[in-house]
């Protein structure tokens, strides 16, 4: 989008529900008339509904659905997180471009946004399917001074800034499940992978992958998933929009981590605990490098590791696994 239409949409929300003539487009911008009337006719290519009356001028009734970093930042009150923001139409990862940005001395908070990826990964390397024009996939930079060891936690960070902004933008009650899915009515909604780069003494940045299924119809899963999953869409029976939604969640991490910054995991962990979909519960963790256990949840240690208490009453740290709630 052009430094002139992004304009003209801003004189749009301005005026709210008001026209706004040619004239006052035209002589804002320095343009002529006509050159409006092309940036009106390229606004509305794009799917920006604007209504044009004779003597009153233009009037914005409705914009697209897009995740443009333009419409993101529109709603952003975040101070770190989402300071830069790069969007993709297409691409094969977030992740990886995140990655390879953070290497080249990208800034803390940048973020990469996509309508689509091709080669979209979850965990333990799973396809993570990337549909257009209906979800959220972006990936963001963080630089935070901490040991290796502590990077894991800032994947609880995520799950909670997405369990918020669904709070924030629907009536519906997300779950948590360890490591990092979110789910709802106990299918998965949101799946949360982070990456680093790190030396011995200390962490070089992290990349906090986030998907979250918004607005995703049933016909659109793949049939071989491994798990049930959902969207937004499916459970509300309404869609929502998706720059209004990420914006919120950036905004929810942005005072997470500003909180993990200065009071370190423990808030953080707490809230985690209180949604977490297996309190008073049974799980069982496989493929965790301890065979297969079965116990009661019994919360999170301060690095994250999941406790599990045996039937021998002993708990059990588990750092790595499938975990299915039973």
């Amino acid at each position: 989008m052009s430094e002139i239409t992004a304009t003209i949409l801003s004189l749009f929300r301005t005026a709210g529900d008001s026209f706004i003539s040619g004239q006052q487009i035209s002589r804002t911008l320095g343009i002529s008339r006509t050159a409006v009337w092309k940036h009106i006719k390229l606004l509305r290519l794009q799917g920006f509904k604007i209504e044009a009356v004779t003597s009153r001028g233009y009037h914005l009734l409705s914009s697209p659905d897009s995740l443009t970093g333009e419409r993101i930042k529109e709603q952003l009150t975040s101070v770190v997180i989402g300071s830069s923001i790069i969007y993709h139409d297409t691409t094969a990862s977030t992740n990886a471009d995140a990655f390879r940005l953070a290497e080249e001395g990208a800034r803390e908070g940048t973020t990469v946004v996509a309508d689509t990826q091709n080669g979209g990964k979850g965990r333990l390397g799973r396809i993570w399917s990337s549909p257009p024009g209906v979800n959220l996939y972006c990936s963001i930079i963080l630089r935070p001074e901490i040991m290796p060891f502590e990077a894991p936690q800032l994947t609880f960070l995520s799950a909670v800034a997405v369990a918020r902004a669904i709070e924030l933008t629907t009536n519906l009650q997300p779950k948590i499940k360890w490591p990092n899915d979110v789910l709802l009515n106990g299918c998965k909604l949101a799946g949360l992978l982070n990456e680093m780069s790190a030396e011995t003494d200390g962490v070089k940045f992290v990349v906090l992958g986030i998907g979250v299924n918004l607005n995703m119809t049933k016909e659109q899963f793949p049939h071989d998933l491994r798990a049930p999953a959902t969207s937004l869409l499916i459970e509300g029976d309404k869609p929502v929009q998706r720059a209004q939604f990420t914006a919120i969640m950036l905004n929810e991490l942005d005072r997470l981590y500003a909180d993990f910054k200065r009071f370190g995991f423990g808030p953080v962990r707490e809230e985690w605990q209180t949604r977490s979909a297996a309190n008073g519960r049974q799980v069982e963790i496989s493929d965790g490098g301890v065979g297969r256990i079965r116990g009661d949840f019994a919360g999170i240690d301060e690095s994250g590791a999941m406790l599990v208490r045996l039937n021998n009453g002993t708990v059990e740290r588990i750092y790595s696994g499938d975990v299915r709630v039973l």
